[in-house]
């Protein structure tokens, strides 16, 4: 039996497969140049893998050996939900440590066994035979007791990351019908939450999903129904944005600005949004974040913002060759920032428990 420090080091490349839309249609087309082909032999392991899923003497090592080789079985999805029992196991895995999570007793050992569960539901969400399957069976609201925890102890921050992983793996397709049963739950109110008070890691990764509910008129709708929630919302931007003064991070400034830039799009936030607008995003603060190559996106967000908000002196500060237009496009960062925030988390933890071993 793998020792918990293993497994959290094998798992910290799960979230590649998080890859940009380019990325997914390149494998998509040609996925036998990007996946090795497994023969016989190795297929027949995979087999004997899923089924050990339903035996429980024998299911931690399954779970194991299956999210070490998911990269390598393009069709693993479509197995695992075909598979009798093997949802249900899945799933079993989940609940069995919520009597752990409150009052907080979760250990690194049962944490790291039920995320190599939640890779592996990854799978499902991500594949497009079986993303329906997923949403139609409600499956990530038994992922949302492990958003809901707060405690900053290692095994529930990667509980935390894991979980939100696998929603972004269903957001990261353009899909309304997500969009809307992701609305139809408590997503927001968790992501946000987490947006506010969570780690580096999981702050990015939260902040990309809203971003991604907001980028669909649906979700944008729900942000504006009414001013107290715009504010409400515009107050955890505002937080954030404070927050970034004193711990840095260009990945999370750069999902905040592309929020801050997708309420222009509603006339009422639009309005709101010129009052509370933080100063720092004018003034130059976060020039120094700006100046690499790498965030050039976000300085043309920032710029784009500041312009559709009638401040043409600011804008023009960060990008002097931003001409005025309505219809300026932007585009969706792509998911490689998401995954460098996992992995970068998982190895953290991977090192903290070394040093404890």
């Amino acid at each position: 039996m793998s020792s918990p420090t293993n497994t959290l080091q094998e798992q910290s490349d799960y979230s590649q497969q998080m890859t940009s839309p380019q990325q997914q249609q390149q494998s998509n087309t040609s996925p036998q140049q990007a996946i090795p082909q497994l023969d016989k032999e190795q297929l027949q392991q995979i087999y004997t893998a899923v089924k050990d899923l339903t035996i429980p003497e024998k299911r931690e090592n399954a779970l194991l050996e299956l999210s070490k080789k998911r990269e390598f079985i393009p069709d693993l999805a479509p197995i695992l939900l075909n598979s009798f029992g093997t949802m249900a196991a899945l799933l079993q895995e989940i609940v069995s440590i919520y009597p752990l999570l409150s009052p907080p007793k979760l250990k690194a050992a049962p944490s790291n066994r039920v995320c190599n569960a939640l890779v592996l539901l990854q799978c499902v969400a991500s594949h497009q035979d079986t993303r329906t399957f997923f949403l139609h069976s409600h499956i990530p609201l038994f992922l949302y007791p492990f958003l809901n925890t707060s405690s900053k102890n290692k095994p529930f921050e990667f509980l935390r990351l894991i979980s939100l992983g696998v929603i972004g793996a269903l957001v990261k397709v353009d899909d309304s019908t997500v969009i809307d049963f992701l609305l139809s739950t408590e997503i927001m109110t968790l992501c946000v939450r987490i947006m506010e008070t969570g780690s580096e890691s999981s702050k990015t990764v939260a902040t990309f999903i809203v971003q991604k509910i907001l980028l669909d008129d649906m979700g944008l709708n729900y942000i504006c129904v009414s001013n107290e929630r715009i504010i409400a919302f515009l107050s955890v931007l505002s937080t954030m944005v404070q927050q970034l003064i004193e711990q840095p991070s260009a990945r999370v400034l750069k999902h905040v600005i592309r929020c801050y830039l997708r309420l222009t799009d509603n006339q009422r936030s639009k309005e709101l949004l010129r009052q509370v607008l933080p100063d720092s995003l004018k003034d130059g603060t976060f020039n120094s974040h700006l100046k690499d190559e790498k965030d050039f996106t976000t300085k043309r967000w920032l710029s784009q913002l500041l312009l559709l908000l009638g401040d043409l002196s600011h804008a023009n500060a960060f990008n002097p060759n931003l001409t005025p237009s309505i219809n300026t496009p932007t585009l969706t960062p792509p998911l490689s920032n998401i995954s460098a925030a996992i992995n970068q988390s998982l190895n953290m933890n991977a090192a903290s428990q070394n040093h404890h071993h």
